[in-house]
């Protein structure tokens, strides 16, 4: 009786100490965004931490400056038009992988999944290059391609490892039952994949919107995201205007997140 008791004390103490490194991992996550937070609320032209007083003057600043706004623009605009396009071809892309057979599958493999390994740095420089041999540089077009190309291979390994979940037997039961591939695919194939398409998605969509590396490369003054010209800002000066920014971001990211929930259910699929 009295090791059982010590066995179960000996849990109970176990659970605690992973609860409170949790809790503490957490804190330590939480606590560089609190901080961000606070001190875009300073009336001084610096950061300050704690701020002396609050003022919304440096957001004030931020949404009656046409610079930021445009950029801020660009990058919304960005997300809404590569993360669809990214998400359908990469969901077919990870759905061929995985149900076909082909000479070079594992070279084609390896090549969509290579902007994973090679450095950011070299892929905005051969953007550069490239953008600019097409007659394509500083222009949209040129964003959405290197942006689309940056955050594919989050969508197909996504939804390759929910392909790779997926029993084949499913499909062939709906096609023998009389359903067409198109079909299977739709009412078949694409619930059961529902997870991984929907990290995909939040994938595609924070990397695309906060991406710097190879979109310093490619921008032009007319098409500036966010990132770009935090990083421009902050070579020449550094006031409370970027933690106001800051807080934009975070406030698009958690109201996306509850969009998807709402309306897809993110909780349920992941």
């Amino acid at each position: 009786m009295a090791k059982s008791n010590y066995r179960r004390k000996k849990f109970n103490i176990g659970t605690f100490m992973i609860w409170l490194f949790g809790s503490l991992v957490y804190l330590f996550m939480t606590i560089p965004v609190l901080i961000i937070i606070m001190a875009s609320f300073s009336p001084k032209a610096y950061p300050e931490f704690p701020p002396t007083s609050f003022s919304l003057h440096w957001y004030v600043e931020l949404f009656n400056s046409s610079a930021w706004l445009e950029t801020l623009w660009t990058s919304i605009l960005l997300v809404l038009i590569v993360t669809p396009i990214t998400v359908i071809l990469g969901t077919a892309a990870a759905v061929a992988i995985r149900r076909l057979n082909f000479p070079g599958k594992q070279a084609l493999q390896a090549m969509m999944m290579s902007p994973l390994m090679i450095p950011h740095v070299v892929l905005g420089i051969a953007f550069l290059y490239q953008g600019t041999a097409m007659g394509w540089f500083g222009t949209l077009t040129a964003l959405i391609i290197a942006h689309i190309i940056i955050v594919f291979p989050f969508v197909i390994r996504s939804v390759g490892v929910s392909m790779s979940n997926l029993d084949p037997i499913l499909e062939k039961a709906s096609m023998s039952l009389g359903a067409g591939p198109i079909r299977t695919f739709f009412q078949v194939t694409i619930p059961n994949i529902k997870p991984g398409i929907m990290a995909g998605t939040v994938f595609a969509g924070v990397t695309s919107f906060g991406e710097v590396s190879v979109s310093v490369f490619v921008a032009s003054p007319q098409w500036v995201t966010v990132p770009v010209r935090i990083f421009n800002y902050v070579e020449q000066t550094f006031d409370p205007v970027i933690n106001a920014v800051s807080v934009v971001f975070i406030l698009i990211a958690v109201i996306a997140l509850i969009i998807i929930e709402k309306t897809l259910g993110l909780t349920k699929a992941f």
